[in-house]
């Protein structure tokens, strides 16, 4: 940070730069996958499956090495990493074997995480809070040499503040503290982070890169190919309803209606944008703890076809969460790490290939790629 406040100029990367990751949400399901899959991927022991960062377009783009990344990050729990890669091995999340073979990496990050909070009773005020957060985000860096960190919020979903709210919402406290240190930001949740207008104009003042929100890793990709299949088609769509079930950490937060709301929110944005209209049907989400990270989305469209014949489509999706969101928080953190590099600054719209809820840009899964490509590009340039 310069001593006016303002993020610092983005460090020189170089072939031996260590970038840091900082998960908000360190100890969760998603967390822990990352890092072992982080650790697994570099050592070779599985295949980068999943990780669009891994395919030949995004050669010489000048995203971090795996190898180079450092984690840590916040977190309300206590239950050591190694100790969640045990359960998420019986739940069938992770392979067995892997949490003892990378359990050097995952001790590394358990030490590297601090409390989070507003923690129950907490006598903290939101300056505090922020305050301390920053301090945890600075002697991580300092403390690993690195040439950046990224926070990613990975955590809970929480409901939306009510408009007449006092205090930030927990996540906008972290995004506080990212922008006040100089950090790129990545919200991989439905919450509310950076979007408040007092930390969006923080943020752009500071010159930091971010992306969000919510993670698009089911049912939602699933909508972003199917709704411009109708559209290019010329087949109206009368009605979209969807269903999910699903357990674990996730369902019992999204078993709050005001945190389904928000969840639901970027579900019907993309076929209100695609489609030009908001179909009929609503999404349900049913908490099922026995599912644990196991989820099934199912998705039932009404479409009118030639002389007004009635048509439907229903679609299954079943997937294990945190396997699914994984890689694709490892993307975004190693993109907008070497989107900071190059200097680039705001909202990163071409990373709308990721997210539920983008800053911008379009809706539809292949022009989002296209636009995920271009950005490839753009890296590559600025090498």
């Amino acid at each position: 940070m310069n001593n006016d406040g303002t993020a610092s100029e983005p460090q020189t990367g170089g072939p031996t730069a260590r970038t840091g990751v900082w998960f908000v949400g360190a100890r969760g399901s998603v967390a822990t996958t990352a890092v072992a899959g982080c650790a697994a991927v570099a050592a070779t022991l599985h295949p980068p499956t999943g990780m669009v960062t891994e395919t030949p377009p995004f050669d010489g783009s000048g995203v971090p090495p795996l190898t180079s990344l450092v984690f840590g990050g916040h977190d309300t729990t206590h239950c050591p990493l190694p100790k969640r890669a045990e359960h998420l091995t019986e739940a069938g999340v992770l392979p067995h074997g892997l949490a003892p073979a990378v359990r050097a990496e995952l001790q590394a990050a358990d030490e590297e995480i601090r409390p989070g909070g507003p923690l129950p009773n907490d006598p903290r005020g939101d300056e505090e809070l922020i305050t301390d957060f920053a301090a945890d985000l600075t002697s991580f860096r300092e403390r690993n040499a690195l040439a950046r960190v990224v926070v990613v919020n990975v955590s809970s979903t929480e409901p939306l503040p009510a408009p007449d709210a006092v205090r930030l919402p927990p996540s906008s406290l972290y995004a506080a503290a990212a922008v006040r240190t100089g950090c790129p930001y990545v919200n991989f949740t439905p919450s509310t982070g950076l979007r408040t207008p007092a930390l969006t104009k923080a943020a752009a003042a500071g010159g930091l890169p971010h992306a969000g929100r919510d993670g698009k890793t089911g049912q939602t990709l699933l909508r972003a190919v199917l709704a411009p299949m109708f559209v290019q088609r010329a087949l109206p769509v009368r009605a979209w309803s969807g269903t999910n079930l699903l357990g674990g950490g996730d369902g019992a937060a999204l078993a709050d209606p005001g945190a389904a709301a928000a969840k639901n929110a970027g579900k019907e944005r993309v076929l209100a944008e695609t489609l030009g209209h908001t179909p009929q049907g609503e999404v349900h989400i049913d908490d099922v703890p026995v599912l644990g990270d196991w989820k099934t989305a199912w998705d039932h469209i009404a479409f009118e076809g030639f002389l007004g014949s009635r048509m439907i489509l229903q679609t299954i999706w079943q997937g294990c969460d945190s396997a699914l969101a994984a890689p694709l928080v490892l993307d975004l953190a190693r993109l907008v790490a070497r989107a900071h590099e190059a200097g680039l600054s705001g909202p990163l719209p071409e990373l709308g290939f990721y997210f539920k809820d983008p800053d911008a840009g379009p809706a539809g899964l292949s022009e989002q790629f296209t636009a995920l490509l271009s950005f490839a590009d753009r890296l590559r340039e600025a090498q």
